[in-house]
């Protein structure tokens, strides 16, 4: 799945749906939580999506990344702010996060070129 988008954007949705089949509370649980916290509230979903995608790339979570690109676009960030944030999430995590940046990059590219041909 490294650096491919394309791939995962195609399989996630299959993944989870697998996922909450096998373990049906962690879906019950998860999802109302995240859906709460992400609601527009002192911030803007925007802006918790950027913050979400920063950590993920500090963690290094390829699907978090990918998953919170797509979030960004939907809630309006520009693909210039995603690399900002990822920018950020190097000078906080260093070497391993760099070493991550280029998904985004790829996640950017993606979402872009969706857009364009929508």
């Amino acid at each position: 799945m490294l650096n491919n988008p394309a791939k995962f954007y195609e399989s996630w949705p299959a993944e989870m749906h697998a996922m909450k089949a096998a373990a049906p509370d962690i879906g019950k649980s998860f999802g109302p939580f995240f859906q709460s916290l992400m609601k527009p509230g002192a911030l803007a979903v925007k802006e918790k999506e950027l913050i979400a995608l920063g950590i993920g790339i500090a963690l290094r979570c390829e699907p978090c990344i990918y998953a919170h690109v797509e979030k960004c676009f939907k809630a309006g960030a520009t693909p210039e702010q995603i690399m900002e944030v990822a920018g950020v999430a190097v000078m906080m995590q260093g070497g391993p996060a760099y070493t991550y940046a280029p998904l985004v990059a790829r996640a950017v590219e993606y979402w872009q070129n969706a857009s364009a041909a929508a």
